[in-house]
């Protein structure tokens, strides 16, 4: 029975693992693909952000289509080629530039919301295991590679964390009554957008609150399409704003794989190694 057990819980991790994978690689390529499609339209917001570094806006115009060249390529290249360097890079990059924005004089919330483009490659190299030594940064991420119990569940709550951190900065957003949330509803026909603004930030920041304490796999899947559907009516660029925020999909994607299918043990604490062994 115990073996049986075991075998169930490795089966079980081993899918999980493989769909998670596949969902954040994807989500990754989204983040820099969507992310350097607005470095080559030079988007004139950023010319803040290179302030902070003191950049004129002159240079900052010049900057900004090779940024975005190099954001693609390297969205290519999660896509055909995921060497374990790339989402390391994306990670410390979605860090630097969602903490551009309250640097620049933006709110703090602007930072949270984007919780889903450094989340997605952090769980990405959590799956992936440690690196042994500087060559194993460029080679290329393992989805086969065994992991333990302990491993999963550290990526469920990391998942946990992040939608509860993306969820909370864009309802936060809407109770601060940010312009262009005002005008998104405005452009969908709403007559009161602050009255609209601070009902789904109230809605929104229960929801965060309510995936931490206990992620529900139906609600889960709700949150998925709202964000998904709701992230498509930005007034300029819907395209690339919706590319954009692909972390934010694929980190409610990969959680709702996690809450639909209850692990089939009550406790993984104390199981130090359980080895997923690819068939």
């Amino acid at each position: 029975m115990f073996i049986k057990t075991i075998a169930s819980i490795t089966m079980y991790v081993y899918k999980q693992q493989q769909r998670i994978y596949h969902t954040l690689r994807i989500a990754s390529a989204m983040c820099f693909i969507g992310h350097g499609a607005f470095g080559i339209i030079t988007k004139s917001i950023w010319c803040n952000y290179f302030a902070v570094f003191g950049i004129p806006h002159d240079t900052a115009y010049r900057l900004m289509p090779i940024l975005g060249s190099f954001d693609i390529l390297l969205g290519i290249g999660m896509l055909l080629y995921p060497l374990r360097v790339i989402p390391a890079w994306l990670l410390v990059w979605g860090i630097v530039t969602a903490l551009l924005r309250p640097l620049s004089g933006e709110p703090f919330a602007e930072f949270l919301e984007r919780a889903g483009n450094f989340g997605a490659p952090l769980v990405l190299l959590l799956l992936s295991g440690k690196a042994n030594g500087w060559r194993d940064w460029f080679t290329p991420l393992r989805p086969g590679k065994a992991i333990d119990a302990k491993t999963f569940e550290r990526v469920a709550w990391s998942l946990r964390i992040i939608v509860f951190l993306l969820l909370l900065g864009h309802g936060w957003l809407n109770i601060l009554e940010k312009k262009g949330l005002l005008a998104e509803y405005a452009s969908l026909g709403f007559s009161n957008p602050l009255g609209v603004a601070r009902t789904v930030g109230i809605l929104e920041i229960a929801a965060a609150c309510a995936v931490l304490i206990r992620p529900f796999g139906p609600f889960i899947l709700l949150l998925l399409f709202w964000k998904m559907g709701t992230e498509f009516f930005y007034p300029h660029w819907e395209l690339f704003e919706w590319i954009e925020r692909g972390g934010s999909y694929g980190a409610l994607l990969a959680l709702w794989f996690i809450s639909s299918a209850p692990i089939p043990t009550p406790n993984l604490r104390g199981r130090e190694s359980l080895p997923i062994r690819p068939h």
